[in-house]
């Protein structure tokens, strides 16, 4: 079931948006068994994903335990899920025995990774990226895993080129590139020894109305400030349906691991989507720079055909974004950094 209301003016009515099952999962969520175990899930994904699985096996009147792990630094995250019928449980996975606080659970999603901050502590981001994809493997070999990886692992190509496709090479620049490349080999490694069935799924990106790509330059053309397009091209796909998407490729796991692209459907224009915000908010729009020749991409076209397209059109996440700016919606008050050309976050 598509989105279909025209605004959305709260954080509440986000929420019920973003958590929205549509009739795919709703049907899929039926061949779950208790519990699901959700990792990482106090992440930007993490909340909003196991919300909207547990909606979904309501509707479907099945009964489905859902169960979020994760340190939660931010206490108000764990309360947030628990008032909406998750289990949550504390712990930090670079902790091995930390795991033995978490239940058997045959269906795993691996949420957890690290990106910004790479630059000031690369250390800290090859642990998160590497030891825990090693514990989580030791510990559920016998489950199915679906792990969040990145399309960073992808060198930049060419803006004419449809995005790299899952044969593509992965020769990324810069320390977290690198380091999810690592991820990804360690959770291979383990599928082909255990015999243990994966998926990994290359998101970028997933926009929220207070994070993300379109978000930044909806910011920029209601504050009537330049919009660079240096880095002139880009995908991206509602953070709804790449976690229904995400949940239901627990379906495609196999060893050695499923790999896939998760993004949307269309190569964007920096400059075109900034023209397209403009005139929904009435805005003339100032652009700067020029168009490099290459942009981190993706062709999500498999995953397409395993799992359907996206429900949420552009035109909609782009209405929404604009009135979210335009009524001074709250936002995470992080920056995507998509615009980096040289690997440093």
């Amino acid at each position: 079931m598509a989105n279909s209301c025209a605004r959305i003016e709260s954080l509440e009515e986000l929420d019920e948006v973003m958590t929205r099952p549509g009739d795919r999962l709703c049907e899929f969520v039926k061949t779950l068994e208790s519990p699901l175990l959700i990792l990482g899930a106090a992440g930007k994904m993490g909340p909003s994903l196991a919300v909207q699985v547990n909606r979904a096996a309501q509707e479907a009147g099945h009964k489905l335990e859902v169960v979020a792990a994760s340190r939660f630094s931010d206490s108000k995250v764990q309360i947030w899920l628990r008032d909406r019928g998750i289990k949550t449980v504390s712990c930090d996975l670079l902790e091995r025995e930390a795991l033995t606080q978490l239940p058997d659970s045959p269906n795993v999603i691996h949420l957890v990774g690290m990106k910004f901050g790479t630059a000031q502590n690369p250390s800290l981001t090859w642990a998160v990226n590497t030891l825990v994809p090693t514990h989580v493997s030791e510990r559920y070999p016998n489950s199915r895993i679906v792990a969040l990886s990145t399309g960073n692992v992808y060198p930049m190509v060419s803006i004419d080129s449809g995005g790299s496709t899952e044969e593509s090479s992965t020769t990324p620049v810069g320390e977290y590139a690198n380091a999810a490349v690592a991820r990804e080999r360690l959770f291979e490694y383990h599928s082909r020894r255990s015999r243990t069935p994966m998926v990994l799924l290359r998101l970028n990106y997933a926009v929220d109305l207070r994070y993300g790509v379109l978000l930044e330059i909806a910011q920029a053309v209601w504050a009537e400030k330049p919009v660079d397009v240096t880095t002139g091209y880009f995908n991206c796909i509602w953070q709804g349906d790449a976690n229904e998407c995400v949940v239901r490729s627990l379906d495609l796991a196999s060893s050695p691991p499923a790999v896939l692209n998760l993004t949307g459907s269309e190569t964007l224009s920096v400059s075109e989507i900034a023209r397209r915000i403009g005139r929904l908010m009435d805005r003339s729009v100032t652009l700067v720079g020029q168009e490099a020749q290459t942009a981190l991409l993706s062709n999500a076209s498999r995953l397409f055909q395993r799992l359907g397209t996206p429900a949420t059109s552009l035109d909609r996440i782009l209405e929404w974004t604009a009135n979210w700016v335009m009524r001074g919606g709250s936002t995470y008050g992080k920056a995507t950094h998509f615009q980096v050309r040289d690997g440093n976050f």
